[in-house]
């Protein structure tokens, strides 16, 4: 059985940056994934993606950023199970948990903080008939190497942000890019709209709206898209393509974490804004996987309930010590592998 402090479900970016808070407390953590690598959907589904959000990076690559936390977590030495699910939760007459994955490792922790993100999730596919047949074969429904569209035709279909971000990074790699959607209007960012219509203007994009894609067609590789114009002419439109990226978004599922008797609320964890507690004590839920008043699914905002979370944690851990909290620009970071990181100490001399 592992054994640790805090036991955290979920190796996406807020739960690696969970292990940091929790290192600086002292606090050992295992984190649990059923993706095969740490990072989650940044490493999984969108790893050359950039992100403008993250403080102190004006932009960073979704893999680059698991890589960061990987490393400024390094010294804390967590442990991995990986390509393994959080199946089963059994709280024990001490107050402590036992969670059984899918292939039986159990672990036990005092504290539980889940951080799966959207949970287990699939992309929400278009409802064309010969969809399966070209899956594999000139239809993908997410982007992990944007290499492989090198000089190749693309259309992308979707109105949100990573249909929009797709299309402005792919503009400068496949040969032709072409986006539809089937309103004239987009829900992604202003900004991400505005690189879109230029790029159109400087004919380095097509875009097609207001239209959807009806059909696909090829013998054993994807070859061509039916679009058909959504006005009253009902325009169809053939296009040759070598790939067929619709982004959609995705379809969220808490998977067996729901059975655990938590609170749910449109398939989100109901948590207390004041540590990111559940309604069971001890089990916390930090990340896209929670909701409260006000929430926002952005990983900052995850990295803020992570550093509230651990306050809690070590509270709950440690009832008679009093943590008093010190800057990391003061104290430094001590890892659990011996190294220290400090800030260089001031050189005070006499003068003669």
């Amino acid at each position: 059985m592992i054994k640790t402090d805090i036991l955290i479900i979920g190796a996406g970016p807020t739960g690696l940056f969970a292990v940091f808070e929790a290192g600086l407390l002292k606090l050992k953590c295992h984190l649990i994934d059923a993706l095969p690598q740490a990072g989650g959907q940044c490493s999984e589904i969108y790893p050359k993606k950039p992100i403008y959000d993250i403080p102190g990076f004006p932009e960073v690559l979704a893999g680059d950023l698991v890589d960061n936390l990987m490393e400024q977590i390094k010294s804390f030495q967590p442990g991995f199970t990986l390509g393994e699910r959080a199946e089963t939760i059994k709280k024990l007459e001490d107050g402590t948990f036992v969670v059984t994955t899918n292939k039986g490792t159990e672990h036990h922790a005092p504290v539980v903080a889940i951080a799966g993100g959207l949970g287990s999730f699939e992309p929400r596919k278009p409802l064309l008939e010969n969809l399966s047949k070209f899956e594999d074969n000139g239809v993908a429904y997410m982007i992990k190497d944007p290499e492989v569209y090198r000089d190749k035709k693309v259309i992308i279909a979707g109105g949100g942000d990573s249909a929009l971000d797709w299309s402005i990074f792919l503009a400068d790699v496949a040969s032709q890019v072409t986006l539809v959607h089937r309103r004239n209007e987009f829900r992604g960012a202003l900004d991400s709209v505005e690189k879109v219509q230029e790029l159109k203007d400087k004919g380095k994009l097509n875009l097609i709206t207001p239209a959807e894609i009806i059909g696909l067609n090829g013998d054993t590789k994807l070859e061509s898209v039916l679009i058909r114009k959504i006005s009253d002419a009902k325009e169809e439109i053939i296009l040759e393509v070598d790939d067929f990226i619709p982004l959609f978004g995705l379809s969220p599922k808490l998977g067996p974490i729901g059975d655990w008797g938590l609170e749910i609320e449109k398939n989100a964890i109901k948590v207390d804004t004041f540590d990111y507690q559940t309604n069971i004590p001890g089990i916390y839920a930090i990340g896209d996987v929670n909701t409260y008043p006000g929430k926002l699914k952005l990983i900052l905002c995850g990295f803020h309930e992570a550093t509230l979370m651990c306050q809690s944690a070590f509270q709950k851990i440690h009832p008679d010590k009093k943590y008093v909290m010190k800057y990391t620009t003061v104290g430094g970071v001590s890892g659990f592998d011996g190294t220290k990181k400090e800030a260089p100490k001031a050189v005070v001399k006499a003068i003669e």
